[in-house]
C-alpha cells in the first residue's frame, strides 16, 4: 500500500469514527474527501452568512493532497507504549493556497489564528489527547474544522431596535457624565476662598 492510498485509509476510517466530521466517499477522484461541519447555518447559505435556530451540514471540500500529516512521540504519562509508539498527530496546510476555503475567510483565520501559522504560512494543528494516532487526527480535523467555522461567521447585524437602545444608553451616559461634571464644579467653587 503506497503512502498516498494509506493517508487516504486513514482519514476515511478516522472521519468514520469521528462524531462531528463525516466523511462522504469521493465518486471518482481518490485524492479528496468532503468533510461534513455541523454548524447553525440556513439551507442554501454558504461561508459568512448569519446562522438561524436550527442545524444545517455545510459541506467544506478539504483534499487530502493538501495537508501534511506527521506523527511524533507524545509527551505525558503512558508507560513504555508512549515511548515506543508515534501517537501525536500534526496536520498543516498552506493557508494562502488553499482555494478550498473562501479568500475573506482565509484572511480572518490568518488574523485570528497567527500564533498557529508558521513563517511557511502554514496553519499547524496538533493534538495528544488520546494514545491512538486516529483519535489524534480525527480531534486535529475538528480542530481544522471549527477553526473555519468561527473564520467564517459573521457578526450580527444591529436591528433598528439595537440601535436605539445603544443611542439612548449612550445619551443616559452623557447626560450622567454632565450631572457628575456640574456637582464637582460646584464643589470646587465652594472650595475657593475670597481674599478682598
Amino acid at each position: 500500500m503506497t503512502s498516498h492510498n494509506m493517508a487516504t485509509f486513514v482519514v476515511r476510517r478516522v472521519c468514520s469514527l469521528c462524531s462531528r466530521v463525516k466523511a462522504v466517499p469521493p465518486l471518482g477522484n481518490l485524492c479528496s474527501e468532503k468533510f461534513r461541519l455541523a454548524s447553525s447555518r440556513p439551507p442554501g447559505a454558504c461561508y459568512g452568512t448569519r446562522g438561524s435556530d436550527y442545524t444545517q451540514d455545510t459541506q467544506v471540500h478539504v483534499p487530502v493532497e493538501r495537508l501534511t500529516v506527521s506523527y511524533s512521540r507524545s509527551s505525558g504519562p503512558g508507560g513504555q507504549h508512549v515511548n515506543k509508539v508515534n501517537t501525536k498527530a500534526e496536520v498543516r496546510f498552506h493557508v494562502h493556497t488553499a482555494e478550498w476555503i473562501p479568500e475573506d475567510v482565509r484572511q480572518k483565520i490568518v488574523e485570528k489564528n497567527k500564533s498557529r501559522i508558521n513563517k511557511a504560512g502554514e496553519l499547524l494543528v496538533t493534538s495528544e489527547v488520546s494514545r491512538s494516532q486516529r483519535r489524534n487526527l480525527s480531534d486535529c480535523l475538528q480542530k481544522i474544522s471549527a477553526i473555519i467555522g468561527e473564520a467564517s461567521e459573521r457578526p450580527r447585524e444591529p436591528s433598528a431596535a439595537d440601535i436605539a437602545l445603544r443611542a439612548a444608553r449612550i445619551e443616559k451616559r452623557n447626560k450622567e457624565r454632565l450631572k457628575q461634571k456640574k456637582i464637582l464644579s460646584a464643589v470646587k467653587n465652594s472650595r475657593q476662598v475670597d481674599f478682598d
